[in-house]
């Protein structure tokens, strides 16, 4: 028989049923006093915390009080009345949600939680791409740094990446810094696409083989691919799409077996919505995202740390470019 939840995080009904089905009481007792800590943090504080969904499930299913993919994440950060935002994720998900709150105060749990796209491009390396490809629109992904934000005309997420391109009603693009998500689409548009060559340590992984291996292994499997992944995985793939539209599709379609190709906590994640779903699980850590833990969340709540600041100048062009993309 499970153990009881405390009594704390009892009175939170939707809580307590969702971490009675997803994490086991051994594991419980290793939280409970964090999670309770945090709880209590945030009701003193006046603060929230928004966690990506590669958070694992203590963190999105415990403390998390907006949960989504990059763009659901910049989005909601706008809403908030808390005077105080915790980004469970990744730094450039934090800087962005400085950007959209400049009043508020934002706290990244770990100052060494970042991006290998973010770490793949610099400001000086978009001027030599405007240089080469005079009057070209720069389309730059959310996994960017605040400089690169800065020097680009609008940013895009995974998930609103296509429709961005097209709207701004031009014949080419230059779309950085995934060189794999550029690619996918312009699979998809007739719009020229200049790609940059950084790629993301997780989904940079999977392969061909690894969609026909699962295929050969698990009958009757629903492959989902992220657009991250290389072309030719999103091309043996029966479906590819941001971390919410993989997420929107399992529990549209209910696949009896379903496989995410991402990074392993989003199947985690997911599976507690839907307990009639076998999930198979290879995937890929993103050891960036992992670095976010209860307890450094708990920390960063009760030290005020890490806190995000942003150069004003460089903050008012990359507000732009992040406004610009929610404004579509």
């Amino acid at each position: 028989m499970a153990e009881p939840l405390s009594p704390a995080v009892a009175s939170h009904s939707p809580l307590a049923d969702r971490l009675s089905r997803v994490i086991p009481p051994p594991e419980w007792a290793v939280f409970e006093e964090d999670v309770e800590a945090i709880l209590d943090l945030k009701r003193r504080r006046n603060a929230v915390v928004l966690a990506h969904n590669y958070q694992t499930p203590e963190i999105f299913h415990g403390v998390a009080d907006i949960v989504g993919d990059s763009l659901l994440l910049a989005r909601e950060a706008t809403k908030v009345d808390a005077e105080v935002i915790v980004l469970a994720g990744v730094h450039f998900m934090a800087e962005t949600a400085k950007l959209l709150n400049p009043d508020k105060t934002v706290l990244i749990p770990d100052l060494e939680a970042g991006c290998s796209l973010a770490e793949s491009i610099t400001a000086d390396d978009i001027r030599l791409m405007r240089a080469r490809h005079p009057g070209v629109p720069v389309v730059a992904y959310v996994n960017t740094s605040v400089a690169v934000k800065a020097e680009s005309d609008i940013c895009c997420t995974s998930g609103n990446a296509r429709a961005l391109v097209e709207s701004l009603g031009v014949d080419h693009v230059i779309m950085l810094p995934d060189e794999y998500l550029a690619l996918n689409i312009a699979a998809q548009t007739k719009v020229r696409i200049t790609a940059w060559k950084g790629h993301c340590e997780v989904h940079e992984r999977f392969s061909a083989d690894d969609v026909r291996t699962l295929r050969d292994n698990h009958p009757g499997v629903t492959v989902l691919a992220h657009p991250e992944c290389p072309p030719e995985v999103v091309a043996e793939a029966d479906f590819a799409g941001s971390t919410a539209a993989m997420a929107d599709y399992v529990g549209a379609k209910r696949p009896a077996r379903v496989v995410l190709l991402t990074e392993c906590s989003m199947s985690d994640n997911v599976a507690v919505l839907y307990p009639d779903i076998e999930f198979v699980r290879p995937c890929n850590l993103c050891p960036h995202m992992k670095r976010i833990t209860l307890k450094n969340i708990r920390h960063a709540l009760e030290t005020n740390t890490h806190v995000v600041t942003i150069d004003p100048a460089m903050a008012d062009r990359a507000r732009r470019s992040v406004e610009r993309m929610l404004a579509l």
